[in-house]
This record gives C-alpha cells, sequence and structure tokens, in this order.
C-alpha cells in the first residue's frame, strides 16, 4: 500500500480531477481511495485517465475529455464522481492510497520449479516472501512496459506464470550467496542476475507492448 499526498482537485460534468505531489505508478482501470479533500471526492474510484494538462470537461457529442494543451499540469488523476462542478483549486490535504497485492504465484508453485521439499518452518516462510515478491516485481514491470494486467489474483497466462515461478526460484536460490566480493588478481568481481533473458521473454517485459 502506498499513500501519496494531493496538490489539487478540481470537479467539473461530474469528473473529479485530482493531482499528486508526486509522481506515481497508478494506472489506468485501476482502483484508488481518496481521502481528507471533501465529499464527492472522497471514496474509492476507478481511474479513467491520467491527463497531463488542464481537465476542461466533456466533450458533449462523444463524451471524451477535453483538455487545455497550453495548460501542463503532472500527475493528475480523473475518475468519475457526482457532484456540483469546483474549478481548479491547490489543495494539500487530501491523500490517495494506491493497493496492489499481486499473488499470481504461490510457495508450492515456486518450489515446484525449484523441484524441492521444503524441510523446515523457514524454508516456507521464505518460499513464501519469494512468491510474493517475484508476483510484485513481473507484475510492476509489465505495468511499467504498457500491459494492463485487470486481474492481481489470477494470471494472465501460463508464460507469465512461468516467469514468476522462475523468478520467485532465483530469489529463493540466492538466499546467502555471495554477490559481491573482491575480486582476484586479473579477475572481475562476482555477481548474480536473477531477471535473465528467458524470464524477460516469457513475462513480456523490456519490449513494447503486442496486442
Amino acid at each position: 500500500m502506498t499513500t501519496f499526498n494531493t496538490a489539487s482537485k478540481q470537479l467539473l460534468s461530474n469528473y473529479a480531477c485530482i493531482s499528486t505531489l508526486e509522481p506515481t505508478d497508478i494506472a489506468i482501470g485501476q482502483s484508488i481511495t481518496v481521502a481528507s479533500i471533501a465529499v464527492p471526492f472522497n471514496g474509492s474510484f476507478t481511474v479513467l485517465a491520467l491527463p497531463q494538462y488542464a481537465f476542461t470537461g466533456v466533450d458533449s457529442t462523444y463524451g471524451t475529455f477535453l483538455y487545455d494543451l497550453d495548460i501542463p499540469r503532472p500527475n493528475q488523476i480523473l475518475y468519475a464522481a457526482t457532484g456540483t462542478d469546483v474549478q481548479y483549486v491547490a489543495t494539500y490535504t487530501g491523500t490517495v492510497t494506491y493497493t496492489q497485492t499481486c499473488t499470481w504465484v504461490t510457495a508450492s508453485d515456486v518450489e515446484d520449479w525449484l523441484g524441492i521439499g521444503t524441510a523446515t518452518t523457514a524454508d516456507a516462510t521464505f518460499l513464501t516472501i519469494c512468491a510474493a515478491a517475484a508476483s510484485e516485481f513481473i507484475y510492476r514491470r509489465r505495468q511499467e512496459c504498457g500491459y494492463f494486467d485487470g486481474s492481481l489474483t489470477v494470471v494472465p497466462s501460463q508464460s507469465i506464470k512461468l516467469a514468476c515461478q522462475a523468478y520467485g526460484g532465483f530469489l529463493y536460490r540466492q538466499r546467502g550467496s555471495i554477490t559481491d566480493f573482491a575480486s582476484f588478481d586479473g579477475m572481475t568481481t562476482g555477481g548474480s542476475n536473477g531477471l535473465s533473458p528467458m524470464i524477460k521473454q516469457l513475462a513480456g517485459i523490456n519490449r513494447a507492448q503486442v496486442a
């Protein structure tokens, strides 16, 4: 869960457009919770747009959002909210909470990829952490590449599941390993990298989004 402070608010044609003090990783179609601004801005909403210019209303014919391209306004979030119009005004009292918990793979999934049986409670606990970290990491990297994965609990495809399993397995194997140490004369320093080209290929990351 991440909470951001607001910087402004505006309401036109039953659409709220607020901004945050800093950039966020919030994406269109995802859910946010707004608090401490005022009714009707407060509540849980689905993000409809992330405009970077002044919001001026809705086109009466096509219903599309309208913007003034001569007035840049970064870090904005637009969502539906029914109420009386509120002109653009700075406000620093509000918060925007963004909660994304991805559970595409479980400890058992990572264990299957590793081909091991957990011997201790500590192993099971660490596998759970690795699975959660792998799910969240692959989800975030796909989001950065322009993909919109509608469900945080149902993995989009088997290739993405395998990418999460593999990355979780690599995280598990890194426990206790030495990744930075002084080199011997004439030798490079050691290192480890769990995000292999195969994982990138499976997850569809580090390349443009495709249909």
